[in-house]
């Protein structure tokens, strides 16, 4: 039907076209910045850009609180909180504010209004990034192209929470190296997601000063590494995340590199340690901005000595915290050689606090007459699961002294059943040696504060092996002479494995078997100005002490280190390979009450999670030891059968994910615990690069070999 007026004079019908073309040219102007808004928000798009269109949508932006953060930060950090509810995300060198649940506030709310002539130009949002959990229920495109099509989860570049020019790098080579398109996307998607997603906050320490009580910014680097669905810092789940990337580390001062952030994570370190050593898991630190978690158990459990929630989020005596703290210490100077960033803050401090915590735990529960004697630690907590409490009051099950260092809880955070922990007392003496050369080179180089440090370090490491040596390998009706899981100084002992590390199976990760460990995974520690003879005994010297036993006359001198070799030859003497072998077989057997058993994974677990779970971590421990000598696997064939035994489990034990998760029902993929758990993903990439090195140094030709080959099948 023709409109009115155009049916009438030619001079009508011209105006009437005229009024027309004039709507429709308004009309298509204002909606000529739709087409890229929809096709960005079209389900099933290409890579992220459907998942920041949509999550766009939906998120909610904060209101700037206005003024300038003077707290300095690192550039490679994002998100970091502000003390008016905001964070910081570095993009391209300048700070975009963010809101405090992690999503990007639209730059027009952002910045100051605009003067009027300049108010018609529309700002261009800023990108938001999703909580990697959301990121995973998106399942972004592009998919694998083989048959398990697993999504493409690395946040887009400037969402990722530390960026690595050498990560990209390394990805980008080992797509030539990684033959099988699913293989590659899980190691793209794992190796990485500590420093894509978890690096939540890095910054400088403040100091007040005493007298006048104003605070100053240091140049003292701090990392705060989340574990990943838990927003808190472990201090053996953060070190073994970090740990990961040792292969990536080089000496460099740039606050951007890895070596800043690794020195930023042992200083955090330090400073926990000296504020709780007994504790092993702490909130963020104040600089940060980031507000406490709160943890529904401060209220049930009860640590004794307590803690401050506001500083501490969890409180289990687990020695392996202490050990991973001087495993990244280690490795540091291994890399870098970096002897004075020691010197320099709180290092030394926290040793001593770490020395003398473990020190204080040796103690047996009796003295010679029978007084039961007072820990120096004790914890009761009300629950229902008999994992979370120690039995006696918060003592736990009596311990008989033998050198080795009493641990209420194992890695897994569950109580021990007997408290001489045997993986953990492995780890810790094996890292005070390792970590002794660096308050050796410390005390040689003029530092009255690492004065006898080194000799007490090495002391409490000969103490923990003695005890080792004496009651921890005992005889097993199947499999010969083993280590058990746990003893108590009396006879008793814990026949089994847990997957969390340090375990029984991880063991030559660290190097223990070796008389005298001083080797960090990737990189032997040298010793700095050459190993002077150390002092063994099982008691801890006072600095007094030390200074009257070095002004001992030489007969003096001669007659102990007599009866220190008298001592040495009443130990039990063991072949630590063939006992490691004989415990090896045990773990990977249905003989370990925990070994999960079934066609989706076969791996070992533990009681966090119960019976039948078994935990991808193991499976890719179990990998990473075949390569050792330790393990017996003296072929190549019979390694790579292993090896790729087990490769083949993990890849298949993600449910679709694309990513390791923390535990597997081993008889249904789909049944599995924590979608975002950087420690285990970190150690799947340490597996295929050393797969991977080891065929480069086999020179087995591209396209054979584990990494050549097709999982397809």
């Amino acid at each position: 039907m023709a409109l009115p007026y155009l049916s009438g004079s030619r001079r009508l019908r011209l105006a009437g076209i005229a009024v027309l073309l004039t709507f429709l040219v308004f009309f298509l102007g204002q909606h000529a910045t739709i087409p890229d808004q929809a096709r960005a928000a079209v389900p099933g798009s290409r890579g992220h850009g459907a998942q920041e269109a949509t999550s766009t949508a939906t998120a909610t932006a904060k209101p700037n609180g206005g003024g300038t953060d003077p707290r300095p930060t690192l550039g490679n950090a994002f998100p970091i909180p502000t003390s008016e509810g905001l964070d910081e995300e570095k993009v391209d060198g300048g700070p975009v504010p963010v809101g405090t649940d992690g999503f990007a506030l639209k730059e027009q709310e952002a910045t100051p209004a605009l003067p009027p002539d300049e108010a018609k130009a529309e700002p261009v949002p800023a990108p938001t990034c999703l909580d990697f959990l959301a990121l995973q229920n998106q399942r972004p495109e592009p998919y694998s192209e083989g048959k398990r099509q697993f999504p493409y989860v690395r946040p887009p570049p400037e969402c990722r929470t530390f960026k690595l020019p050498a990560m990209e790098a390394l990805i980008e080579r080992m797509k030539g190296v990684i033959k099988d398109p699913d293989l590659f996307r899980l190691f793209e998607n794992s190796y990485p997601n500590t420093l894509d997603t978890m690096i939540k906050w890095r910054g400088f320490a403040n100091a007040t000063d005493s007298f006048s009580g104003e605070s100053a910014v240091t140049d003292e680097e701090l990392t705060y590494v989340i574990t990943g669905d838990i927003d808190a810092m472990w201090l053996r789940d953060s070190a073994s995340q970090v740990y990961s990337y040792l292969p990536l580390l080089e000496p460099s001062s740039d606050p951007d590199s890895l070596a800043s952030l690794w020195r930023g994570l042992i200083n955090a370190h330090a400073r926990y340690i000296v504020i709780s050593p007994y504790c092993h898991s702490f909130q963020p630190p104040p600089e940060s901005g980031i507000p406490p978690t709160t943890n529904g158990a401060y209220s049930v459990n009860h640590p004794n000595p307590p803690y401050n929630p506001l500083e501490v989020f969890d409180c289990k005596w687990e020695l392996d915290s202490l050990a991973s703290f001087l495993q990244i210490s280690a490795a540091y100077l291994a890399r870098t050689n970096d002897l004075k960033f020691f010197a320099k803050y709180s290092w030394i401090k926290a040793v001593r606090a770490a020395v003398q915590a473990a020190a204080d735990m040796r103690l047996g529960t009796y003295d010679a007459e029978g007084r039961v004697e007072k820990s120096a630690w004790t914890f009761t907590g009300y629950t229902d699961r008999g994992s979370e409490t120690l039995t006696n009051d918060g003592l736990g099950n009596p311990v008989k002294e033998n050198g080795m260092v009493r641990s209420g809880f194992r890695p897994s955070d569950d109580a021990c059943i007997f408290q001489l922990l045997t993986p953990s007392n492995m780890m810790f003496a094996a890292y005070l040696e390792q970590a002794s050369d660096i308050a050796e080179g410390l005390e040689a180089d003029g530092n009255e504060e690492a004065v006898n440090l080194t000799g007490l370090m090495r002391d409490l490491a000969f103490g923990i092996r003695s005890g080792i040596a004496r009651d921890a390998v005992v005889p097993h009706r199947d499999f010969g002479d083993m280590f058990a899981y746990e003893v108590d100084g009396f006879g008793s002992a814990n026949l089994m494995d847990d997957a969390n590390i340090p375990s029984l199976l991880a063991m030559p990760l660290w190097n223990f078997a070796q008389t005298d460990a001083r080797a960090p995974n990737a990189t032997m520690v040298k010793s700095i100005r050459g190993r002077s003879v150390a002092r063994r005994s099982n008691e801890t010297l006072t600095p007094e002490a030390e200074e009257q036993k070095s002004e001992q006359k030489p007969e003096q001198k001669a007659e102990e280190k007599a009866d220190e070799k008298e001592q040495q030859l009443k130990l039990p003497q063991h072949d630590y390979s063939r006992v490691y072998q004989n415990t090896r077989a045990f773990v990977l057997s249905s003989a370990n009450p925990y070994f999960a058993k079934g066609p989706a994974l076969s791996a070992i677990g533990g009681p966090h999670l119960g019976p039948g779970k078994g935990w991808p971590m193991a499976a890719i421990v179990a990998g990473l030891t075949a390569y050792d000598a330790l393990s017996g696997l003296g072929s190549e064939p019979d390694r790579d059968k292993v090896v790729a035994e087990q490769l083949f489990m993990v890849l298949n034990s993600t449910g679709g994910t694309g990513v390791i998760h923390e535990t597997v029902n081993a008889w249904h993929e789909s049944d599995w615990t924590r979608a975002w758990f950087g420690w285990a993903n970190g150690l799947f990439g340490e597996l295929i690069l050393r797969i991977a090195d080891d065929e480069e140094k086999r020179k087995i030709p591209s396209g054979e070999g584990i990494l050549g080959r097709s999982w397809q099948d």
